[in-house]
């Protein structure tokens, strides 16, 4: 079936380019800062680096997804992400290792966002809200494979680790060549032609602001929580150390596979809500790493809590009710602002670990957290409840869900 293929080729690219070439970045740092000799500054700059990469291929998705469709530009991010991680097993160098790191990251710039186009026209109405949560979670999946192939990494180095997460990037992107439609598309809802106003609407400032926030937060959260969980020492040191913040890793991207719960619970308790849980949530897991990152009750808590917000579908599905007559064109606006934020997140908080500490750095990027659910979607006219039996059912046709239908 046309619409089950178009899942597991979004739910695997977003495993590959997300959970291995954007964030194994985060897993290996503290082998790849010890191996090049950098501080933790220096890796911030980096990994800001690679963010920019992901901006700029954000930018040129959006110019191009109306013209030629999602297939060659999903087909683009998989070779970045076979091509970027191939030079970082193999680099020599930072030089080396910063242009590796800097082509993965543009991937997940390439891929994601034409996934909105892809489901628009391969899935059915009633399903499409789910299959952007089922897509979006693939990160989860990328992550919890990446942290047991960290353990073959403390034994026999990381660089044949990166060769296999290249191997594994070049099937996904054959795959997607093979079921992805061609041609471009016009959704059923478009409406003339898109232009700089067309971004510039009432609805779309809390979704941009939100999006700026969450890129910051999560880009924190990925490059250096091995680092304060290594740091912090809950676990021991050495052998120890590294088996148990593999197992972090993992146990962050199992976590996150509830994520695919994403569409369903929107349609239930709004988007609103879900916001204020997110985000609420997302400050708590980040502080209890900045509070407590030696005791290891809060270290589970904090990936147990962050896996499935961080990898949340919630973004893209705000965005669709934005922007449903362009899906993928909007998107890449959303997720240049999540670009933003995750360009500026990895230089300030290195900069800011390298003077006060990670400690700080990770409470600083929990007020940014806190701060973001002040920048809540619309409330939702017409949302209640009516019991039928013992079941509460949504009255009326919620926002979520009706945009979910038009996808």
């Amino acid at each position: 079936m046309a619409s089950n293929r178009v899942i597991l080729a979004g739910t695997a690219t977003i495993a590959v380019t997300f959970g291995l070439a954007r964030y194994g970045y985060g897993l290996f740092e503290p082998e790849l800062r010890h191996e090049f000799g950098l501080s933790m500054a220096q890796m911030g700059l980096i990994g800001s680096a690679s963010y920019v990469g992901y901006l700029l291929a954000l930018l040129l998705v959006g110019a191009l997804v109306a013209r030629v469709g999602p297939r060659p530009l999903v087909v683009a991010g998989g070779a970045a992400a076979t091509a970027g991680m191939t030079l970082v097993a193999l680099a020599r160098g930072p030089v080396a290792l910063t242009a590796g790191l800097v082509l993965a990251g543009t991937s997940s710039g390439w891929a994601w966002a034409p996934y909105s186009d892809a489901v628009d026209r391969l899935v059915p109405r009633p399903r499409r809200a789910r299959a952007l949560g089922l897509i979006d979670a693939g990160t989860a999946f990328g992550v919890t494979v990446a942290g047991p192939l960290a353990l073959l990494a403390y034994g026999s180095g990381w660089r044949p680790v990166w060769l296999l997460f290249a191997a594994v990037a070049l099937a996904t992107t054959a795959y997607n060549a093979r079921v992805l439609p061609r041609g471009a598309h016009r959704p059923a809802t478009a409406r003339g032609a898109v232009g700089p106003r067309w971004f510039v609407r009432r609805k779309a400032v809390p979704l941009y602001a939100t999006a700026t926030a969450y890129g910051f937060v999560g880009a924190g959260y990925w490059t250096y929580a091995v680092a304060a969980v290594e740091s912090g020492g809950a676990f021991g040191s050495g052998d120890a150390e590294r088996v148990t913040t593999a197992l972090f890793w993992t146990l962050i991207g199992v976590a996150g596979t509830a994520a695919a719960l994403t569409g369903h619970a929107v349609g239930r308790f709004g988007l609103r809500r879900m916001h204020t849980a997110m985000f609420g949530g997302l400050a708590v897991a980040v502080a209890l790493l900045g509070l407590a990152p030696d005791a290891a009750p809060a270290v589970v808590a904090s990936a147990v809590l962050y896996g499935p917000l961080a990898v949340s579908a919630l973004p893209a599905v705000w965005s669709y009710r934005v922007f449903p007559e362009a899906p993928a064109t909007g998107f890449s606006a959303t997720l240049a602002c999540v670009a933003l934020g995750t360009i500026s997140a990895p230089a300030v908080l290195g900069a800011l670990a390298d003077a006060r500490g990670l400690r700080a750095a990770f409470l600083a990027t929990a007020l940014v957290a806190l701060l973001a659910t002040a920048a809540r979607p619309e409330r939702e006219p017409g949302r209640g409840v009516r019991r039928t039996g013992r079941a509460c059912v949504p009255t009326g046709r919620s926002p979520s869900l009706r945009a979910s239908r038009t996808r």
